[in-house]
């Protein structure tokens, strides 16, 4: 038998630091040669196919900063190597930001939730992972360490084009921020995919709060209907102000489609998808309202 080279990575060299400073040393060391590894759901079966080449592989798993989930004062910290699991079980965030938890369990399958990092998921720029579109609804930052120190970007202002980013190739995103959601807000996200563990045909994030039966604040975000996660900042001011009727969802729901260009691939034309896109966002605050307080 014939030996699959096409499924061999290349020759690397493999480094395991201890701290960011270590990781953020060595990416200034091989500069464009170096990757870096957190849960390597993305990076190894690219490398497994030879589209990345990395000369050098920097393991993250040593870094014990990169970890644990907590919060302080209105906001929470998760470590960029938590794992989707690690969100699943924490009791804290799904008392006070249940759609972490809520989206973790639509990553993928099991198997790969429990490798699977939270900065994995949200920095390498694939329009089909679920959570930057969550993060994007809660206003979400990532904390971004490199050799000139430390910066913040807003989710919303993080993805600029299908696998771009404002991620620097000599830094280490080292931490998710999210403020604290409100108490009594609501919120879902709905994802129609064609089978388990599968990308979303789209998908809908959305955040609501609600005081004397009338919505005062809003956030709407979609998955793989675009380049890059949506922010739908019309959609959500579609509710703001409103009862959450009918006809203000059918308003947030026709702002939401208007800005989708899906591409027509195997999960359906391009018309098809975009319907599929208003429908998770029909839903999405359909049940983020029954759930406020």
């Amino acid at each position: 038998m014939e030996r699959e080279d096409h499924v061999i990575p290349g020759a690397f060299e493999y480094h395991r630091p201890g701290s960011v400073d270590e990781a953020v040393a060595l990416l200034a060391q091989h500069g464009d040669e170096a990757q870096l590894l957190a849960g390597g759901h993305s990076l190894i079966p690219m490398m497994k196919l030879r589209m990345a080449q990395p000369g050098h592989i920097v393991d993250l798993q040593d870094v014990a900063a990169l970890r644990g989930i907590e919060q302080a004062g209105e906001t929470l910290r998760l470590g960029a190597l938590v794992t989707q699991k690690e969100i699943v079980d924490s009791e804290h965030l799904t008392e006070v930001c249940p759609i972490l938890r809520e989206t973790a369990l639509m990553v993928a399958d099991p198997q790969v939730r429990y490798c699977g990092t939270i900065g994995g998921n949200v920095a390498n720029g694939d329009p089909g992972n679920d959570m930057p579109a969550v993060m994007q609804a809660l206003n979400a930052s990532y904390r971004l360490q490199g050799p000139n120190g430390i910066r913040d970007v807003a989710a919303r202002d993080f993805y600029e084009a299908a696998y771009f980013t404002a991620w620097a190739e000599d830094e280490v995103l080292t931490e998710v921020l999210i403020p604290v959601p409100a108490a009594g807000h609501g919120a879902a996200y709905e994802k129609q995919k064609r089978k388990v563990g599968d990308y979303a045909t789209a998908a809908a994030a959305v955040l609501l709060e609600m005081a004397n039966g009338r919505c005062t604040a809003a956030a709407i975000a979609l998955t793989n209907v675009g380049d890059t996660p949506l922010f739908a900042e019309a959609a959500g001011a579609a509710l703001v102000g409103t009862e959450v009727d009918q006809a203000a969802i059918a308003e947030a729901v026709r702002q939401a489609e208007a800005i989708t260009r899906p591409a027509s691939d195997g999960r359906g034309p391009a018309d098809y998808r975009t319907r599929i896109a208003g429908v998770m966002v029909h839903r999405a605050i359909t049940r983020a309202h029954d759930r406020s307080a």
